[in-house]
């Protein structure tokens, strides 16, 4: 079956076009991956935000001067669309040469298109230098499982079957490093950490969280989707009070993009983690 991206310039020869052409941004339906899942629009089991981070932002002052700044935006996991990510670059690229006011004048252009494209309001942070690296790296809350000790032999696509749980009631915080899948059009692999969070009367079997991580690593699918089915698998296990998988993925093209589905608001904090 043709993944809806394969009409989008992912994969393919692009010419650059450094002057602004909002109809570079390529929309692709959320709806093929939620039939997938066994979802609709009416049905998400999860509230949750895209959040997109940008580290190739710039454009032109009116005296000709390049500003360069760190752009963050954040997409409602319910949009009818994601943006498909190299028209997504190429996109910002086009504004490389592009005249505009000041920060919050190129907020608001940002903010209108890419809220059409999305289908739904995209939040927009137009950000300097100086804020963002005064904020640091994040640490992850939790506990890392990546040292547990384990044979591992799945890799091929997800295998929810390998969790386990115990039957006692559980609040805790896992993370781990090891998440890795691939582009469903170009097959370049996507790195990431996850961050999982939940209470409920089940406590998940760190070990074999991490052999069901493990096991996306030659899945082909895009980072949203990957943490929606992450978020489904344990939700049906863990049958929780409350869950939020939260993932971070190491950018490319300077874009890095960061997906969070929760049973309640995702409430995370988006400063970039050590990869990123």
């Amino acid at each position: 079956m043709q993944h809806p991206a394969e009409h989008s310039p992912l994969g393919k020869s692009s010419e650059y076009v450094s002057s602004y052409s909002p109809e570079l941004l390529f929309p692709i339906s959320r709806e093929t991956k939620w039939n997938e899942l066994g979802l609709t629009a009416e049905t998400l089991p999860y509230k949750g935000v895209d959040y997109w981070n940008c580290y190739e932002l710039s454009w032109l002052t009116a005296s000709g001067k390049p500003v360069v700044a760190i752009g963050e935006f954040a997409i409602p996991a319910d949009s009818p669309n994601i943006i498909e990510s190299k028209s997504f670059k190429l996109y910002l690229n086009s504004l490389n040469q592009s005249v505009f006011e000041g920060a919050e004048a190129l907020a608001r252009v940002l903010e209108r298109d890419l809220s059409a494209a999305a289908g739904a309001p995209v939040a927009v942070r137009v950000r300097s230098l100086a804020e963002v690296e005064a904020e640091g790296v994040a640490p992850l809350a939790g506990v890392c499982i990546d040292e547990l000790d384990l044979v591992i032999d799945n890799y091929s696509h997800p295998h929810p079957e390998l969790l386990k749980v115990e039957p006692v009631a559980a609040d805790e915080a896992l993370y781990s490093h090891l998440l890795k899948s691939n582009c469903p059009v170009t097959g370049q692999p996507d790195w990431g950490t996850v961050a999982v969070e939940y209470k409920g009367p089940n406590r998940l079997d760190h070990a074999s969280f991490l052999a069901y991580l493990v096991s996306f690593r030659q899945h082909a699918d895009f980072h949203e989707q990957c943490v929606e089915r992450i978020f489904l698998d344990l939700q049906r296990l863990l049958m929780p009070e409350r869950l939020t998988v939260y993932a971070r993925y190491v950018r490319r093209g300077g874009l890095d993009i960061n997906p969070c589905r929760s049973t309640h608001e995702c409430r995370v904090d988006n400063r970039r983690l050590v990869r990123q």
